[in-house]
């Protein structure tokens, strides 16, 4: 059922949404976790128009194009030139900068369906087409843009999706992490970064785009409590759920969870305990 007043996306209704957290929580904390899965999760939780027949489709459509793919195309660089023209070249599938002002950047279901999103979920689509086919992939957490890896350590290759797969040399990566941070690129910046952590960035985005967007309290909070479902989850996330459960009228289960934020921090930071304490009576106060 449509919501009355929210502009899309549209939440799943109680019900629905539930089940989505139980089975997200259950991904999330498998020995494996399934990367493709835990965003279709996200997807679901966010738009309530993607049921399940939507949420097979999307994995059929990656084990579709997986199978494009050529049989053991070589070593790690003729695997990136084999993904860049499959993906960037025949399909299309890139980003430009209007796409970070939109949410459904962020959502797989539709990065397949309008082959454009942001660097992170252009490159989950690049991870899980290349990893069905047999590719030695993985993620590459560069600050301030996601890339993809091929290869090992040893014999590395990057490749940037958002620039429909361009094949990125050591200078290219340099000047990436350089304009983001204005710092060198460290070699530690080119380890792998393992599915838990392409999905809590994911969740990051939609934070974002939401925290811009305050009548879309509604996401933010969504993917908030999504995010708190991910094992190791940073503290202050608890910090964050009370914030906008206060903004959204919430006043009493917002106050607690306040409360329970400023239990966890008071043995390390206790003045920001009794900050985040008094936040709580406050929005206690608006009961009245």
């Amino acid at each position: 059922m449509r919501h009355p007043y929210l502009p899309p996306p549209y939440p799943p209704p109680p019900e629905r949404s539930a089940e989505l957290r139980r089975r997200f929580a259950e991904e999330a904390r498998s020995e494996r976790p399934d990367l493709s899965a835990l965003c279709l999760l996200i997807g679901a939780e966010t738009d309530g128009s993607l049921d399940e027949t939507g949420i097979d489709a999307a994995q059929a459509e990656l084990d579709r194009l997986a199978g494009e793919l050529p049989y053991r195309p070589g070593g790690p660089r003729a695997w990136a030139e084999a993904v860049r023209r499959l993906l960037g070249d025949r399909y299309g599938f890139h980003g430009t900068p209007g796409d970070y002002q939109r949410l459904e950047s962020s959502l797989l279901h539709e990065v397949l369906r309008r082959r454009r999103g942001l660097p992170i979920l252009l490159s989950v689509v690049w991870l899980e087409v290349a990893r069905r086919a047999g590719a030695p992939v993985y993620g590459v957490a560069l600050p301030g843009h996601f890339v993809v890896g091929f290869g090992t350590a040893a014999e590395q290759v990057l490749a940037d999706p958002f620039d429909t797969g361009r094949v990125l040399t050591g200078p290219d990566a340099e000047l990436l992490v350089v304009g983001a941070t204005g710092t060198p690129l460290e070699p530690s910046m080119l380890e792998p970064a393992p599915p838990l952590e392409v999905v809590q960035r994911v969740l990051n985005n939609i934070r974002a785009w939401a925290a811009a967007r305050p009548e879309r309290s509604d996401v933010a909070l969504r993917a908030v409590e999504l995010a708190l479902l991910i094992p190791s989850h940073p503290a202050r996330l608890r910090y964050e759920r009370g914030q906008l459960l206060v903004q959204r009228g919430e006043f009493m289960a917002g106050a607690d969870e306040l409360v329970a934020y400023a239990d966890l921090i008071e043995v390390v930071d206790e003045s920001a305990a009794g900050k985040v304490r008094q936040e709580a009576r406050i929005a206690r106060a608006k009961l009245n």
